[in-house]
Parts: structure tokens; C-alpha cells; sequence
């Protein structure tokens, strides 16, 4: 946990600053908002900023935006200045801290960044087998590729990785690959001279590296241009980078781990991928299921947030009712876990009962999500009528009857009364057909037992 406070050193934030080193940060420190975006520029980096609120807030804020570089940031001011506090909010601080501080307040602050980038949250045994490869590979420095649909946890997988491997001292820094235009991302990724392009005010640090002795997550790496493909090839072979506008390389020491919510073997098919890049980065892969796929993460997950939203907001820790519980089993969750994190906090927003009820969960847009889940129960009923349909094209009458009288027959452990009473037939018809049946060598279960095997 790296923390940077951005303010001069009053006896109060010289305090703040020896709390979180008694919790474990490291801690670094700026007198104002252009040197804090220097330090970062850097490539020193940091998980937390803890600014004084007399400072502009949102020039850092603007100043971090414009150089996308994502750090969340905490006000400080005096406990009675709530114009300040209001202000700081407005200008893009994400919390405000009242000076002299508070032990606990900032241990919860500084907890509750740790957890968002590590916790894994799970039950169902179809995300325990990725969890445990993801243990079984976390000691490596092997590149690893994750893949899902968004929202499913992929950068949360890749920060386990980096907690459990042996850099997990060093910085985890990443790069979205998807909101970066394809003429600044070179820049973001490898950093620049001063002068190199119009609009290179400064020398900059890239995000390689920054990341130096570390990990660096590449996210969305399947919307990187093709032609800086090759410079990442060749930096993650060579193990050096040339920052833009340079004159010598760079030597880098970092583990690469990437992630898409495409299957990247099909955008090589298209050209839009590079191979040789491809079997670089996917050494080993991480496949996580979408949250559809495992039911029994879904009420684990929703309790899991709907304490931490509880907590965050001040408010008291409510159950998830039992109605309320089917409705989000029914859900076909889209946006998977992210989706379901929204959804529980304003649910703890909006329950007023002793319980989370079904009046609390919503949509954005205040709907029930009961309206999702039966548009997705009718959407699978569609489907499989539609599979089932196909399935006979091309089949003749006999072959489907057969089929039918002999899965009857099974489903009655040869029973042939009972078969034929479900198949609505008289058990003459059914023994005749049975015959025809054994005449031509197809197996049919005995009274008693199951039909093994039908041809």
C-alpha cells in the first residue's frame, strides 16, 4: 500500500502520516499539486493520495485525468470546515478526512483501498478451480492471461496474483489498453522525452517502468493497435523499453499479466492480433466463468457487499431476505460481478426494513430487476424450444418415435405398462414396436433394469 500526501507537513498530517506507516503503507510526501503529479510522472507511484483540502483538488484531479493516470484521492482539512469538505467532494475527491485525524478512520480508509484491490470473494466450486491454479502459478514470474466477459473480476484476479507472488513488495501498476487512443498509449506505456511530440511539456515515466521490480497489467490488451504490438513483443522479450523521443533503452525487470473479454485466437484469424504475442502473454490462462455460471457466488457475493456498503455508508449491516435472495438467483447478471456490486449498493442505499428486501433491489433506473430475470427465463425457454426443434430437422418420423419409446421405456426401468400408458398407447403397440426393435439388434432394457446403451 502506497500512500502519497500532497500538502505541507502541519503537526496534524505528520500525524496522519504515522498512522498508515504504523499500518503497514509506505509513505511519501509533496508539498503541492505540481509536485505531486512530478512524483507520478516519475513513475514512483502510488494506491492513495491524502491532500489537504486547501489545495486545488481539482487541478490534480484534471492534471491526473489528462495524463490518464487513475489515483483515488482523499481530502484532509479541519474538522469544522464543511464548505471545504463539500468543495473537495465537487472537485473530485472520493473522501474527506477531518484533521486532527482519526486512527481508526484512516486505518478504514486505507483497509478498504487494500481490500478492493486483493479480496476474491467466492463459493462455488467452478471459481475454486481457477483460484487454485491462480495459487499454483502465483509464485512464477510466467506471463498470464485472463480472460472472461466484463465485469467478471479479471483485475481483481490479476492484483491476487500480484499479492501472492514474490514482487508483491514492489508496485502493481495498470494500463486499460481500451481508453487510451491508440497515438497516446505508446507514451503511457513506454513514457517520453521531453519535446518528443507536441504536447510533451515534460519528461515522463511510463508505465513500464513504473511497474519495475513489479507487475504490470495490461487490461483489454486485445484493443491495442497492431503496430505497437511488435514494440511489446520485443520489450517483453528483450526485457528493455525505448521511451518515445529517446536515445538509449531502458532496462526493465517486471511481470506482464494481460487480460481480454475476446477470444484473442479468433482476432489472430482476423489479423488484428499478433501470434507470436499471443503465445508470449498466454503462458498460462486464466478462464473466469461469467457469474451466471456459479450460482452459489451470487448470495456469497451479494452478502460480502452488502456489508461493505453498509459500512462505508455509515449505515447498519441489514440481511438479504429470502424473496430477495431468489430474485438475484433468477437474475441473468450481464455485467456479472460488477454488475451485482451496483446493484447491492443501492439496495443497503434504499432498504428501509430490518432486511434487504425485494423493493431494494433495482435496476438504475428504479425497475425491479425481477424484469430481467423472467426476460432471460423466457429467453432460455425460446432457445431451447428452438434447439429442441432443430434437432429433429432431418430426421425421419421412425428414427424420432424409436427414440422417444426407447428414453419412455428407460425413463419406466422397462416397465412397458407404465411406458405405455405415458406414451399413450396400448401395451400391444408398444411390445410390437419393441420387437421390431430387438429384431434389428437394438438393445431394449428388461423390465426392472435401464436401457444401457441405444443405437
Amino acid at each position: 500500500m502506497r500512500l502519497l500526501i500532497v500538502g505541507t507537513l502541519r503537526g496534524e498530517l505528520i500525524t496522519a502520516a504515522k498512522i498508515a506507516r504504523e499500518r503497514g503503507a509506505s509513505v511519501a510526501q509533496v508539498d503541492g499539486i505540481e509536485a505531486a503529479l512530478s512524483h507520478l510522472r516519475q513513475g514512483k507511484g502510488a494506491d492513495l493520495a491524502m491532500v489537504d483540502a486547501h489545495l486545488d483538488i481539482a487541478a490534480l484531479a484534471q492534471g491526473l485525468a489528462a495524463e490518464h493516470m487513475t489515483l483515488p484521492i482523499v481530502a484532509c482539512g479541519v474538522a469544522n470546515d464543511k464548505r471545504a469538505a463539500v468543495a473537495a467532494i465537487e472537485a473530485g475527491a472520493k473522501e474527506y478526512i477531518p484533521l486532527p485525524p482519526d486512527p481508526e478512520l484512516i486505518a478504514a480508509i486505507l483497509e478498504a483501498v487494500s481490500k478492493t484491490e486483493t479480496s476474491i470473494v467466492f463459493r462455488d466450486e467452478a471459481m475454486g478451480r481457477v483460484i487454485k491454479l491462480a495459487q499454483q502459478i502465483a509464485g512464477s514470474d510466467a506471463s498470464v492471461l485472463i480472460t472472461g466477459e466484463s465485469g467478471v473480476g479479471k483485475e481483481v484476479m490479476a492484483r491476487f496474483l500480484h499479492e501472492k507472488s514474490r514482487r508483491s513488495g514492489k508496485p502493481f501498476v495498470s494500463v486499460n489498453c481500451a481508453a487510451i487512443p491508440d497515438n497516446l498509449l505508446e507514451s503511457e506505456l513506454f513514457g517520453h522525452e521531453k519535446g518528443a511530440f507536441t504536447g510533451a511539456i515534460a519528461r515522463r515515466v511510463g508505465k513500464f517502468e513504473e511497474a519495475d521490480g513489479g507487475t504490470l497489467l495490461l487490461d483489454e490488451i486485445s484493443e491495442m493497435d497492431v503496430r505497437l504490438q511488435a514494440k511489446l513483443l520485443r520489450a517483453i522479450q528483450e526485457r528493455v523499453i525505448d521511451r518515445v523521443g529517446g536515445t538509449r533503452p531502458v532496462p526493465v525487470d517486471i511481470r506482464i499479466i494481460a487480460t481480454s473479454n475476446r477470444n484473442l485466437a479468433e482476432s489472430v484469424k482476423a489479423g488484428e492480433f499478433r501470434e507470436d504475442l499471443l503465445y508470449r502473454l498466454n503462458v498460462v490462462n486464466l478462464k473466469i466463468p461469467p457469474l451466471r455460471e456459479r450460482p452459489n457466488d451470487i448470495i456469497e457475493l451479494a452478502n460480502h457487499f452488502a456489508k461493505r456498503y453498509a459500512q462505508m455508508n455509515g449505515l447498519p449491516v441489514r440481511p438479504i431476505s429470502h424473496d430477495a435472495k431468489r430474485m438475484l438467483l433468477a437474475n441473468p447478471w450481464r455485467g456479472n460481478v460488477r454488475e451485482l456490486e451496483n446493484t447491492l449498493h443501492r439496495a443497503v442505499l434504499l432498504a428501509g426494513g430490518i432486511d434487504i428486501g425485494p423493493d431494494a433491489i433495482l435496476t438504475p433506473e428504479g425497475e425491479s430487476i425481477a424484469r430481467d430475470a423472467n426476460e432471460a427465463t423466457a429467453r432460455k425457454v425460446a432457445e431451447a424450444a428452438e434447439a429442441a426443434t432443430r434437432a429433429l430437422v432431418g430426421r425421419t418420423v421412425a428414427d424420432v418415435e424409436r427414440e422417444l419409446i426407447l428414453d419412455t421405456l428407460d425413463h419406466c426401468l422397462g416397465n412397458r405398462t407404465h411406458a405405455a400408458k405415458i406414451l399413450g398407447i396400448s401395451i400391444r403397440t408398444l411390445r410390437n414396436k419393441l420387437n421390431e426393435y430387438v429384431a434389428v439388434g437394438i438393445d431394449v432394457p428388461e423390465p426392472g433394469a435401464a436401457r444401457i446403451a441405444a443405437l
